[in-house]
């Protein structure tokens, strides 16, 4: 799992989440730590990550993600989220959304969900 989060506090209750699932999550503060984690990674089942990063959002990370991690989930976190489902491009498949603040049984929820398929 990759969880990138500028927020320090999110970012290690979403990997606390994660841990308490079962998973090992690494983590990034932003899109570039992420891309350079990315490349010492194996394989990964999730990549979480927050719409609102500094520099390079979370949808661009994403998109650069998918040319190499083609069928990579990715779950999007948002404060924006109303503004962000009016687009209908914004989410592609493969691709969900869940909107800050959250409950931890929403997210715990909400991952369950897709790593389901």
């Amino acid at each position: 799992m990759l969880v990138v989060e500028d927020d320090p506090s999110v970012r290690v209750l979403v990997i606390e989440v994660l841990q308490e699932l079962g998973y090992t999550a690494i983590e990034a503060e932003d899109g570039q730590s992420a891309l350079d984690r990315l490349q010492s990674a194996g394989a990964l089942d999730l990549m979480i990550t927050d719409v609102g990063l500094p520099g390079m959002n979370g949808r661009q990370l994403a998109e650069i993600v998918r040319q190499s991690h083609a069928d990579l989930p990715i779950l999007f976190m948002t404060g924006y989220a109303p503004g962000a489902k009016v687009r209908a491009d914004f989410l592609a498949p493969g691709m969900q959304m869940i909107e800050k603040p959250f409950m931890v049984d929403a997210l715990a929820a909400k991952i369950r969900e897709i790593l389901a398929g």
